[in-house]
């Protein structure tokens, strides 16, 4: 039975994988190969990965472009960038400097590498100070 767009099995996979068991224990206990729970966590995280991907295009469609963090950019002065840009347009944004940070890290972890910009990000910000990576 399918629940949005994982399934039982895949759902089952990724509670056990974040209760911290390996994938061995995991097949040991639906009763699988290792290999086949490989296959399934695989889907399961692409799945969430294509979803995330989905609503951050919807999230988006109501925000305007902000700003561009370069690559190699301190993430520590990136909140201030965001703030600057966002009150030169009189919006005043959601989050104070750590929740802007760690909003960044959830949405774009790739992104990042230890305390910089990796690769270079798109701001987006909408009319209720709410902030999107892209």
């Amino acid at each position: 039975m399918k629940d949005g767009l994982l399934t039982d099995r895949q759902r089952e996979v990724l509670r056990h994988r974040r209760q911290g068991l390996t994938q061995q224990q995991i097949a040991d206990i639906i009763g699988t190969s290792k290999a086949n729970v490989c296959t399934i966590e695989k889907s399961a995280l692409e799945n969430v990965r294509r979803a995330r991907e989905t609503l951050q295009f919807m999230y988006t469609l109501d925000a305007r472009f902000l700003c561009e963090i370069p690559s190699g950019e301190d993430l520590l002065s990136v909140p201030d960038r965001i703030f600057r840009e966002a009150s030169g347009r009189g919006v005043k944004v959601r989050y104070d400097t750590i929740g802007l940070i760690n909003r960044l890290r959830e949405s774009l972890p790739e992104h990042l590498q230890s305390r910089f910009v990796k690769d270079a990000i798109q701001v987006y910000l909408n009319d209720d100070g709410e902030v999107y990576f892209e």
